[in-house]
C-alpha cells in the first residue's frame, strides 16, 4: 500500500506518516522501482498501535518503542514500566474529573428545575432574602463551608444557615480555609437540623449522602437539592494534606454556588450580582 492508503487506514494524514518516519518513530519503508514507498501489513499494525498509544498520552518516541516491543514479543523495559504506570494514574485522574463534572452538571440541572419551581411561586415579601439551609451530618465541615461562602458570595440577597443531623462541632480546618477567603468563622457553632424545622426556607440543600438519607422533613413550600460532596474530614495524612482536602471542598462549593446564586436570583425576579467572592 502507498502512503495515502496507509494513512487512510490508520486514520491520520499522509503528512503525519512522513513526520513519524522523519522523527525515527517508524522505519522508513523501502522505495519501489517507481520511486514510491511501499508499506505492508506490519507497518499498518505498528502505526495503528503507535497512534493508539499517542492518544493515551505517550510521547512519540515512547509510543514507538512500546509498539516495537509489542510486535516483537519483547518485555517491557525498566523505563517503560513506570511510564505506563504514570499514564494509568493520569487516566484515573481524568476519569475522576469527568465523573465530578458530570455530577456538577446533574446538580446544576436540578438547581435550574428547582429555581423554575421557585419562580412560579409568589414570594410573601418581594425583596426579602432568599432563605437557604445547608444540611450535612455533623455540621462540621461541608455545610459550614457552604453557609459561609454563600453568605459572602450572595450578600444581602440571601439569608443562610447550616445544620447537622448529628452536630459535632466546627472542624478547625474549615475555619482555617475560610480565613483564606477573608471570612472569620472562629465564632461559628454546630447546630441540630431540628432547630430549623418549622421555619420557612426557599432551598434546603444536603451536602452529604448520609444527611440526605436522614434529613428531617421541613414542612412548607421549598426546594430540596442534594450536592454530594466527599467529606474532607475523612482525609488522613499530614497537616498540609488535610488542609488541602478542605481547600478542594471549598473550591468545589464555590464552583457550585456561582450558578446557584444566579439562577436563584433570577427565579426571585432579581438581577444577578456582578461581584462576589472567588
Amino acid at each position: 500500500m502507498n502512503v495515502s492508503e496507509l494513512a487512510r487506514r490508520v486514520g491520520i494524514a499522509p503528512s503525519a506518516v512522513r513526520w513519524y518516519e522523519a522523527a525515527g518513530v517508524i522505519p522508513r519503508a523501502p522505495r519501489q522501482p517507481n520511486g514510491y514507498r511501499e508499506y505492508d501489513t506490519a507497518d499498518l499494525a505498528r502505526l495503528r498501535l503507535i497512534v493508539s498509544l499517542r492518544r493515551l498520552g505517550l510521547r512519540p518516541e515512547d509510543a514507538g518503542r512500546l509498539a516495537s516491543l509489542c510486535l516483537q514479543g519483547g518485555a517491557v523495559d525498566d523505563d517503560l514500566g513506570p511510564l505506563l504506570a504514570s499514564q494509568h494514574a493520569v487516566i484515573a485522574r481524568q476519569r475522576a474529573d469527568l465523573d465530578r463534572l458530570e455530577t456538577e452538571l446533574t446538580d446544576l440541572e436540578d438547581t435550574l428545575t428547582s429555581a423554575g419551581r421557585a419562580g412560579r411561586r409568589p414570594r410573601t415579601v418581594a425583596d426579602s432574602p432568599i432563605r437557604v439551609l445547608f444540611v450535612c451530618t455533623g455540621n462540621s465541615a461541608r455545610s459550614q463551608l457552604a453557609e459561609a461562602l454563600l453568605a459572602r458570595m450572595g450578600g444581602a440577597d440571601f439569608a443562610v444557615a447550616s445544620a447537622g443531623t448529628e452536630p459535632k462541632g466546627v472542624n478547625p480546618y474549615a475555619i482555617r480555609v475560610l480565613a483564606g477567603y477573608g471570612i472569620d468563622w472562629s465564632g461559628a457553632t454546630s447546630k441540630p437540623a431540628s432547630m430549623f424545622v418549622g421555619q420557612a426556607w426557599d432551598y434546603v440543600i444536603t451536602v452529604c449522602d448520609r444527611a440526605r438519607a436522614v434529613c428531617p422533613v421541613f414542612p412548607g413550600q421549598h426546594n430540596t437539592l442534594h450536592w454530594g460532596l466527599e467529606d474532607p474530614a475523612e482525609v488522613e495524612g499530614t497537616d498540609d494534606e488535610k488542609l488541602a482536602a478542605f481547600e478542594r471542598t471549598a473550591q468545589e462549593l464555590s464552583q457550585r454556588l456561582r450558578p446557584f446564586i444566579e439562577v436563584a436570583l433570577r427565579a426571585a425576579g432579581r438581577a444577578p450580582r456582578t461581584g462576589g467572592a472567588s
